[in-house]
């Protein structure tokens, strides 16, 4: 444990470093953002987290691959760490729990249900229930699966390192999979879904985004949240942080934080924070209902 603690004062250190090298200048709340996804991807908690903060593309692009590889000059830490773009969308991700995530979600073993949005109203369907949709998000976990190895080796034919007008970075690891998009026909929503580790996933094809957007424009929702929460030394006190968060339409959540994939989802994470309470003091989920707002899907 102490090594463990040793590692997340470095970890800590070096980020501060890093953003201070590159000067790079963050809203707090921004900042703060970026550490707990840091720490998260890290610590393997998560595999992929989007990041919609700190700015816009191409600049986002080219401050997260300058803060990355200032990092693993300085610490072995965060050599599995990478910046990954698809399209106008990117994220940060650790190849290695990556590749577990991608195998263990080909081979069944992680918890994952769809929300049909193509019919209203919509209705909760497993992985066994074939559809176009479904087999798009395969080939799309088939093509990941094709990029991203057990060791944290990702295909060199998906390492990008142009300079071209859309090049968002020269990291020496930029993983591009723009063509997944192209390929697998899968919609942003759904291939997102999956990727952030959500255990209910949005699923429609895009013959159907106007039905998805009007289904879900007029459902009221459940917002699925975990928060973490971590001792912070400067201040000898404990900051709350969320870790994730999800929705799901009320009318198939009826029963919230009760809900059996609910339960079963919160003990995986458990299983997870176990391995890194030396980061945060404790995990919980929250859930709360919102009335129907316009959503952009």
């Amino acid at each position: 444990m102490e090594a463990a603690k040793l590692e997340l004062e470095e970890t800590l250190m070096v980020f501060e470093a890093s953003l201070s090298h590159i000067k790079w200048r963050l809203k707090p709340s921004s900042k703060s953002r970026l550490q707990t996804d840091i720490l998260a991807l890290c610590s393997s908690m998560r595999p992929c987290i989007m990041v919609d903060y700190g700015g816009k593309m191409p600049e986002l692009g080219h401050r997260l691959c300058a803060f990355l590889t200032q990092c693993k000059k300085v610490s072995s830490i965060f050599e599995l760490l990478h910046v990954m773009v698809i399209d106008e969308m990117i994220y940060l991700i650790n190849a290695r729990t990556l590749a577990d995530f991608v195998k263990s979600s080909l081979t069944m073993e992680t918890t994952m249900l769809f929300v049909d949005l193509e019919n209203d109203p919509p209705k909760l369907m497993t992985r066994a229930e074939k559809s176009h949709a479904t087999t798009q998000l395969l080939s799309a976990q088939n093509l990941f699966s094709s990029v991203f190895h057990a060791d944290g080796i990702i295909s060199d034919h998906l390492l990008r390192h142009d300079s071209g007008p859309h090049s968002v970075g020269d990291a020496e690891s930029l993983v591009d999979l723009s063509c997944c998009l192209k390929e697998c026909d899968v919609t942003i929503p759904t291939l997102n879904g999956w990727l952030l580790g959500y255990p209910v996933i949005y699923l429609f094809g895009k013959d159907y985004i106007e039905r998805a957007v009007c289904n879900l424009s007029t459902k009221s929702l459940h917002i699925y949240q975990f928060i973490v929460d971590r001792v912070d030394k400067s201040s000898k006190g404990h900051q709350k942080e969320e870790l994730m968060s999800f929705t799901v339409p009320y009318d198939l959540s009826m029963e919230g934080s009760s809900e059996a994939w609910a339960k079963s989802f919160l003990a995986e994470m458990q299983v997870k924070w176990d391995k890194c309470k030396h980061i945060w003091g404790s995990l919980h989920m929250e859930v709360n209902a919102c009335y129907p707002q316009a959503i952009a899907l």
